[in-house]
């Protein structure tokens, strides 16, 4: 049997490949997925993609499989750690968190204004793999920006830097970096001037960093030798298709929810009534990672984040579920204990990335304001991951977070429509939509059309 494109999503647990046919036709497909355990630990990766391709030869009872194109996207490696360190944190910092979240990193340090010595024993204590340096508009403040280059570059060396602060000081950077033999990818400003977000440069940068960085876990190597092009960061793969569906379903939020992490996707400019009493830029295409949010690995987590009142009304078996729950539930009881802790996920996760209202009192009186991700205008909420696209009842989890009257948090409406990515193919769509965007947003409607 032969397909058009095979996608690889290697996880750091779980390897799946999706089979689809008819892409270049008005009828694309998916015909088939095969699942099976990431071998990393086993010191070949490519043994857990032979697997699932295995196991997609038995889901479609063939004996035989070839294709036209194959893709790929990793988070295997663990992500891609960084640190990142800026001139005021509201403004350059905040940017360039932006731009590192929505590529697939992990963020370990974030620091505002001059490195201390603390701050250099820290980046040494987490080695990150790259380093993010920026500050200053353009043709604004400069010294901060050269001083942490400079004490980066000479006091944790052989660590790549980005460099995506004041456009002024790129000869100056320059000159240290080939003094101390330092490697330097610029790009343009992540602030450029005051209120404006620039995070789309940085973010490319991040995930180039990104794919050579994956081809270190072992037998990663072989798999970008077997695919036709580069290996997307599956964050950054999920963040590709929200921005891909938004051209048809307008503002929209993405919930992914896994066994170790929640990742929120929100793709919107907000209603215009907020953007008028916004205090600062929020970017267009947004990422947050909830590394400490996640329905397994995670769990104990979330459970500690609640009131008493909350775990007694909510979870009061959960020292029996805690002891007794496995990565793929099957008991009744164990399902519906795991939708409670993946509403208590998107709750928390929905919390730290949107907005507020707030208030100032300024000389001339009392002044409303807005802070934050605005979630207000969106109409389409999207459920993808593990545990949204298994349960039974993930649409009523979403659901339940729309508000019917914006009072404080600035989260969706009850007029946002609730979508589910039946088929869990949201990632590998985003690998798609680079080759077929076509394609790609078709079979996406048919994942969230599958079951309403």
């Amino acid at each position: 049997m032969k397909v058009d494109v095979l996608v690889a999503e290697i996880g750091s647990t779980t390897t799946a490949v999706n089979a689809f046919t008819g892409l270049n036709s008005a009828n694309p497909a998916l015909i088939g997925q095969g699942v099976a355990p990431t071998s990393v630990e086993a010191g070949d990766v490519t043994a857990g993609l032979k697997e699932a391709i295995e196991d997609l030869k038995v889901q479609l009872n063939v004996t035989d499989l070839s294709w036209d194109h194959m893709f790929a996207s990793s988070s295997a490696a663990g992500g891609l750690s960084m640190t990142v360190h800026g001139l005021v944190y509201d403004m350059t910092v905040r940017a360039a968190k932006e731009a590192a979240l929505g590529s697939g990193a992990v963020l370990r340090h974030v620091t505002a204004g001059k490195l201390r010595r603390t701050d250099i024993a820290k980046i040494r204590q987490i080695a990150p793999k790259i380093i993010l340096v920026a500050g200053g508009v353009d043709y604004g403040e400069r010294d901060t920006a050269l001083y942490n280059f400079e004490m980066i570059a000479s006091q944790v060396p052989g660590i790549p830097i980005i460099y995506a602060g004041n456009i002024e000081n790129h000869d100056e950077i320059r000159l240290i970096a080939e003094e101390l033999g330092t490697e330097v990818f610029y790009v343009e400003n992540c602030y450029p001037c005051i209120d404006q977000l620039n995070i789309e440069p940085t973010r490319i940068i991040i995930q180039d960093v990104f794919e050579k960085h994956i081809i270190h876990s072992p037998g990663m190597e072989k798999i970008h030798e077997m695919v036709d092009s580069t290996i997307m960061p599956t964050p950054g793969a999920v963040m590709q298709a929200a921005k891909m569906a938004y051209e048809t379903f307008e503002d929209l939020v993405v919930f992914d929810v896994g066994g170790a992490t929640t990742d929120l996707h929100s793709v919107t400019e907000g209603s215009t009534a907020i953007q008028m009493i916004l205090m600062s830029p929020e970017p267009f295409a947004k990422r947050t990672v909830e590394g400490d949010l996640g329905v397994f690995v995670s769990r104990r987590n979330i459970l500690e984040q609640l009131s008493e009142r909350e775990l007694e009304e909510s979870f009061p078996d959960r020292e029996y579920y805690l002891e007794h729950s496995s990565e793929i539930p099957e008991e009744e009881g164990e399902i519906d204990f795991v939708e409670r802790l993946t509403k208590a996920c998107c709750k928390l996760a929905l919390k730290r990335h949107a907005g507020i209202m707030t208030e100032l009192y300024t000389a001339h009186g009392r002044k409303v304001t807005a802070v934050g991700k605005d979630l207000t205008a969106v109409k389409t909420i999207i459920g993808t991951g593990g545990a949204l696209t298994r349960l039974p009842h993930s649409k009523e989890i979403l659901e339940s977070l729309r508000v019917r009257e914006v009072i404080k948090e600035l989260y969706p409406t009850t007029e946002a429509v609730v979508k589910i990515d039946h088929d869990y193919i949201m990632a590998s769509l985003g690998v798609l939509s680079t080759k077929f965007p076509e394609a790609a947003i078709r079979l996406l409607k048919q994942s969230m059309e599958a079951k309403d």
